[in-house]
């Protein structure tokens, strides 16, 4: 075989064999919840992959909820928490959406999870910011078109088929 040939081959096999194209998913999901059983009505999100500049493991998800549930909800804003769901559990959720980011669109999620995390006083409030003004605040980070109509501010599951809608360059399809 010719010195040149081995040299092509040499720089190709170095080509195909560089590191791997990293990236992180975040998949948008609601709780259906039931009033009765202890578990009401919920959106969060999961971010899952492995960041493109340092090779990272991300595995996380993030919710926004009241601290503690009480009548106290219903008159005003309460003391708020952001919460992660057990693995066992997020598998019993529905899955909406999933869109593949950069780790500049990670940097910035994580930044407002921090802000809404360790905004002073009583941040919830069940009408302006509750869990889907939290998962809305990171759709809109991503570009996402996003609305807030009155009568989905308690179903996360309407709501997140509401942004389905208004995104049919997600390809997806409303549960």
């Amino acid at each position: 075989m010719p010195k040149f040939l081995i040299h092509i081959f040499a720089l190709l096999a170095l080509v195909w064999s560089g590191p791997a194209f990293a990236d992180v998913q975040i998949h948008f999901h609601s709780v259906n919840g039931s009033v009765l059983f202890g578990r009401y009505p919920h959106t969060f999100f999961v971010l899952e992959g492995e960041l493109e500049e340092t090779g990272e493991a991300v595995s996380e998800n993030y919710g926004f909820s009241a601290r503690k549930v009480t009548p106290a909800i219903l008159s005003g804003p309460v003391e708020h928490m952001v919460l992660a769901e057990k693995p066992q559990f997020i598998q019993k959720t529905n899955r909406h959406f999933t869109m593949t980011i950069t780790d500049a669109q990670y940097r910035q999620i994580i930044k407002e999870v921090n802000a809404w995390q360790n905004a002073p006083g009583k941040y919830y409030n069940l009408e302006s910011r509750n869990c889907i003004h939290f998962v809305g605040k990171m759709a809109e980070i991503l570009g996402l078109k996003v609305e807030y109509p009155g009568d989905m501010l308690r179903r996360p599951k309407k709501w997140l088929n509401h942004v389905v809608g208004l995104n049919p360059s997600l390809g997806a399809k409303e549960i």
